[in-house]
């Protein structure tokens, strides 16, 4: 027979371990879990990855990192965090939801809490409109219900069909609950093309005015911008209410590329294919983009989009 110590010893032995094993710190090194109610974002890390990987952006850096932080340091906020982030392919739109992302969720775009919708793909009939905003709905309302603090984010809104994106506009509003489900500590991010002439001219015309392209501020661009999208039947956002009724925290711009920004593309990409910088290479890579406008050749018309496969071309090298 076991002595009575022994009994009592292994029993303590093992309630101790079970409650160990069940704290919510050790459960969560192994399994992703739902950020907790206070925690925040680190301000100081988020700026550096800005500030490193996404190039020639001072605009979209600022005006997403002081949304952001805001949002974050707010116990009680009144409604979700909702941008909108505009320009031409290749600027680094896909690239900052991505950096933001995985501030929020450590695993980016593999958290099971960051959603990525593409309009192409998730969306693609037209003469299936009322479904997709039943099923966009359903997904939405059970996944913040699973993490308040969950992510979305909704690539080629330029291709979305006019309508679709209202869907969702009773989620995004300020309500303290919908059907029960508070969605204020979510993030819902728009990424569209839309919009990218209406940037581009105002950049050009900073430029041919001799202003430094730092000096453009939001104030230049997002007035326009918002009320362009708004009469664009092409941006997804097509005389929505989202924007009628102001639901929008911010309306992004990204600027087009300079020459020297595809080069500080180039050398990212090779350090991150753990080369040497070989500068001849970098402005091989460069000197194949092609820019606009035509006479002065100031912008990439790509930004950096193709230069990881330009790149290929003189991996030998």
């Amino acid at each position: 027979a076991l002595e009575p110590l022994s009994v009592g010893l292994a029993i303590g032995v093992a309630s101790a371990l079970t409650g160990y094993l069940s704290h919510p710190r050790f459960y969560c090194n192994y399994v992703e879990c739902c950020p907790s109610a206070g925690q925040r974002l680190n301000a100081t890390a988020l700026k550096a990855q800005l500030d490193t990987k996404l190039f020639g952006q001072h605009l979209a850096k600022d005006v997403v990192l002081k949304a952001v932080m805001g949002f974050s340091n707010n116990p009680s906020p009144k409604k979700p965090l909702t941008l909108s982030l505009h320009g031409w392919a290749g600027t680094g739109k896909n690239f900052l939801s991505q950096i933001l992302a995985e501030h929020v969720h450590r695993t980016g775009l593999r958290s099971k809490f960051v959603h990525l919708f593409l309009a192409t793909l998730h969306f693609p009939h037209h003469d299936q409109l009322k479904l997709y905003k039943e099923q966009l709905q359903n997904w939405i309302r059970g996944n913040v219900s699973a993490c308040p603090h969950s992510v979305f984010i909704f690539d080629e809104m330029d291709k979305m069909h006019p309508g679709l994106i209202d869907a969702i506009k009773p989620f995004l509003d300020y309500y303290e609950q919908v059907d029960g489900v508070s969605y204020r500590k979510a993030i819902f991010i728009f990424l569209s093309n839309a919009g990218g002439d209406l940037i581009n001219k105002a950049a050009l015309d900073f430029w041919t005015s001799g202003k430094g392209r730092e000096e453009i501020q939001l104030k230049d661009l997002e007035p326009t911008l918002s009320v362009g999208v708004f009469n664009n039947k092409n941006s997804g956002l097509w005389h929505s209410s989202l924007i009628d009724r102001n639901l929008i925290d911010y309306f992004v711009p990204f600027l087009p590329l300079e020459h020297k920004h595809v080069k500080m593309c180039v050398r990212a990409e090779m350090i991150a294919r753990g080369y040497a910088v070989d500068e001849k290479i970098v402005q091989a890579v460069a000197d194949e983009m092609t820019f606009f406008p035509k006479e002065q050749k100031i912008y990439s018309d790509k930004g950096c989009k193709t230069v990881q496969a330009k790149l290929d071309i003189h991996e030998d090298a």
